[in-house]
């Protein structure tokens, strides 16, 4: 089957040479051609050019682009959308004043989740994970990655695991699963946290690799969850079973995880709103992507990762959305480049950037995703009609996603 877009306004995001990942000052340019057409054949892009070069094709499909702008579509490499229920309760408490880590502490957050999740049957939270995955498709998502992380037990770790596998079975999205066991301290465990590391190395993870139902292991490595200790031994047996590592650090305090982080050649290390002048020279040094959740920061009303002085230090940054009940119940990924530009002053194209291409690298799908390249999987939106790519963050009320293309297919 073969699709042709025709006069694009704007075709975002192209490369003649696949990247890995965009750095530093680089991260100001966004390719971009204009008048383009775009070719794409049995669900990979074809051919890409101006609209005035394009020879006689054949097309089962043709559609005409004109007066709007076509980019690859966003890749979320850090949400929790496999959840039971809502957390508006706790939004009240925010309002109020209380803290996240006190939250935690009296049994909410992370706790409350793993409570809800351990009594929702898979089926239910199947559903409405669906759900959010047909959401986040509308608002120009192609690609997302999925933690466990609010069960607790390992039952309840594994039931998490299973939905995000059949979720990958169905959803036309590409999805990555992570196992993020050590996202919280279950209450029995509070006064014994290395009892509860046991239990992740000894029988979570192990069940978890021989089922094979993670492609990554997570541990949230921060003040009042897991120390560097600890997260090395989670790591370590992972990493170990062929699961590769990705890191929640320095969200709270400086922590020690993007260190141990770039130990472990971890695909990414994110939150980040604790990152010093150490912590960006150990990053520099490494194959790390830096990823920064803007919708938590805003969401907690929290302080702003550095973003700019790591871009100034030659590092990318990646920018994800956290989607989560607590503490950023949004997987709007334009509400994210907003974000970026508004908070941590990125310009748009760097914005963008942070968003397909160096959000690809970080789930490990950059090879097939996050920029518009022959060969590469045909996952993109066609906008609205717009005038600019800057009026993408500039206009954060609206959507501006008119159709979405997943591996070739309109959705």
């Amino acid at each position: 089957m073969r699709l042709l877009i025709r006069n694009i306004k704007g075709l975002v995001q192209t490369e003649q040479n696949k990247r890995l990942a965009v750095c530093g000052k680089d991260m100001q340019n966004v390719e971009v051609v204009e008048n383009a057409y775009l070719l794409v054949e049995d669900g990979r892009i074809k051919d890409f050019g101006k609209d005035s070069d394009l020879l006689q094709v054949n097309a089962d499909t043709v559609i005409d682009a004109t007066d709007r702008f076509v980019l690859p579509s966003f890749c979320d490499s850090h949400t929790h959308l496999v959840y039971a229920g809502s957390r508006e309760v706790e939004y009240i408490d925010k309002i109020k004043g209380l803290s996240y880590e006190e939250i935690a502490q009296s049994g909410g957050g992370i706790i409350n989740s793993a409570k809800k999740l351990q009594q929702t049957p898979e089926e239910v939270l199947y559903e409405d994970a669906m759900q959010r995955l047909e959401t986040i498709t509308k608002y120009g998502t192609g690609a997302v990655e999925i933690k466990s992380g609010y069960g607790f037990t390992t039952e309840a770790e594994l039931k998490m695991l299973r939905v995000i596998r059949k979720l990958k079975e169905n959803s036309p999205l590409t999805i990555k699963a992570n196992f993020l066991g050590a996202h919280g301290v279950p209450l029995e465990y509070k006064n014994n946290i290395d009892a509860f590391v046991d239990k992740v190395v000894n029988e979570m993870i192990p069940k978890v690799a021989d089922e094979g139902l993670a492609d990554f292991i997570d541990v949230f490595c921060d003040r009042g969850f897991f120390t560097v200790e600890q997260t090395d031994r989670m790591l370590y047996e992972g990493v170990k079973r062929g699961l590769k590592p990705k890191i929640h650090a320095n969200e709270l305090a400086a922590s020690g995880g993007i260190q141990i982080g770039v130990k472990y050649n971890a695909l990414s290390v994110d939150h980040l709103e604790y990152t010093g002048d150490e912590e960006i020279a150990c990053l520099k040094n490494s194959l790390t992507m830096p990823t920064i959740l803007p919708g938590a920061a805003f969401f907690l009303n929290m302080q702003y990762a550095p973003a700019r002085k790591m871009i100034e230090a030659g590092l990318p940054v990646a920018m994800a959305s956290d989607y989560n009940p607590g503490s950023s119940p949004s997987g709007n990924m334009q509400l994210i480049l907003t974000f970026a530009c508004v908070n941590y002053k990125l310009l748009p194209q760097e914005a963008i950037n942070a968003t397909t291409i160096n959000t690809a690298y970080a789930m490990d799908v950059v090879e097939d995703l996050g920029s518009i390249a022959v060969g590469k999987k045909a996952n993109f939106y066609i906008t609205t009609k717009i005038p600019t790519i800057e009026y993408l963050p500039y206009s954060y009320g609206e959507n501006k996603v008119e159709r979405v293309f997943l591996n070739g297919k309109e959705i």
